[in-house]
């Protein structure tokens, strides 16, 4: 049985959603969310790709709203993948390593730059981004 991991879901209208999944996979259309808000805790809702904008899996639901992420490399810093830069439609940017990128795909997982971010990975959705840019 697979474990059940944390996740953050981002649409692109904007609205989050966090809970709980065992059954996200980057190359399937849609996955199962336990949620975890107040009046729908415990309720299963079903996710479909097509919708999202980026799928972050997190250490902890609530963070450290006092961390101030480092959202660059360090010279030096060894990564494994390519450096991107993500450009999202709605302005946002993340910038991350990535061994997966290939716009022929769904989406692909980008890895923050700060080993002691929040988010360990997160999975972004091709329709949801404007561009993406390889860095040195």
């Amino acid at each position: 049985m697979t474990d059940l991991i944390k996740i953050v879901v981002r649409y692109s209208d904007y609205r989050v959603v966090k809970g709980y999944s065992r059954d996200f996979f980057p190359n399937k259309s849609s996955f199962h969310l336990e949620l975890i808000a107040e009046g729908d805790k415990g309720k299963i809702r079903e996710i479909h790709m097509k919708d999202l904008k980026s799928v972050f899996f997190v250490r902890d639901f609530t963070g450290n709203p006092s961390y101030n992420e480092r959202k660059s490399f360090p010279d030096g810093q060894r990564i494994n993948g390519r450096k991107v830069k993500v450009s999202f439609k709605d302005g946002e940017v993340l910038v991350g390593s990535t061994m997966g990128y290939d716009p022929k795909r769904e989406g692909f997982f980008l890895f923050p730059p700060d080993p002691q971010s929040n988010n360990m990975k997160v999975f972004v959705v091709l329709t949801a981004i404007r561009k993406v840019d390889f860095i040195q």
